[in-house]
C-alpha cells in the first residue's frame, strides 16, 4: 500500500559499536527462555548475542566462541575464547556478556578497557 511503512521498517537493527565504529549487528537476548537458547542449536554466530549475564557456557554446542564481559558502563572486563562443551568462569562485576564466533574480538581489536555499546 502508497504511503505505508514496511513491517520491516518498523523493526530497529540493534548495533554493537566502539568508539562511533558498527563492528556487527546485535541480538538482544531479553527474556529468560531467550537467554537459556542463546546460540544452542546454530551452526554459526552471525553478529553478536547480548546477554545480561556474568558467566555464559558452550554446553551442546558445535563450535567455540569469544565472550566479551561488560560492566553497567559498556566498559570491556574480560575478553575469552570458550571452547565447545564448557563453561566460563564468572566475571562478578560484569552485568552483560556478548558472545561471538571464536576470533571475532581479535579481529576486532577489542580488549579489557574498551567501551562498547548497543545502538
Amino acid at each position: 500500500m502508497a504511503g505505508r511503512p514496511s513491517a520491516c521498517e518498523d523493526v530497529a537493527v540493534p548495533w554493537l559499536v566502539r568508539d562511533g565504529k558498527v563492528l556487527a549487528s546485535a541480538e538482544v537476548a531479553a527474556s529468560r527462555a531467550e537467554r537459556r537458547r542463546g546460540l544452542l542449536g546454530r551452526d554459526q554466530v552471525d553478529g553478536v548475542l547480548c546477554l545480561p549475564v556474568r558467566s555464559v557456557h558452550t554446553v551442546g554446542m558445535k563450535f567455540p566462541i569469544d565472550v566479551a564481559y561488560l560492566d553497567e558502563d559498556g566498559r570491556v572486563l574480560r575478553v575469552d575464547t570458550l571452547p565447545a562443551n564448557r563453561v566460563s568462569r564468572p566475571c562478578w562485576s560484569a552485568r552483560m556478556a556478548v558472545e561471538t564466533a571464536a576470533g571475532q574480538m581479535a579481529q576486532w581489536g577489542v580488549r579489557p578497557g574498551d567501551t562498547l555499546e548497543i545502538r
